[in-house]
């Protein structure tokens, strides 16, 4: 299942990982994805939002 935001779309993005000796291996950096009811065309909706756009007030929460 794809966690993506549901506001402004941010999802997993992959890299690498290097050691010390410069070897690369793969890996992959997940957004902090929470699971709020919001307001949505007038009536409470489940949405996927990551923390920064609750933070900074991008989504109006439902109670």
């Amino acid at each position: 299942m794809s966690k993506k935001c549901d506001v402004c779309g941010k999802q997993k993005t992959f890299g690498n990982t290097i050691s010390f000796s410069h070897k690369r291996g793969n890996r992959s950096w997940s957004p902090n994805i929470r699971r709020v009811r919001a307001v949505v065309n007038g009536q409470p909706k489940r949405i996927n939002v990551c923390t920064r756009c609750l933070r900074s007030g991008k989504v109006e929460r439902a109670i």
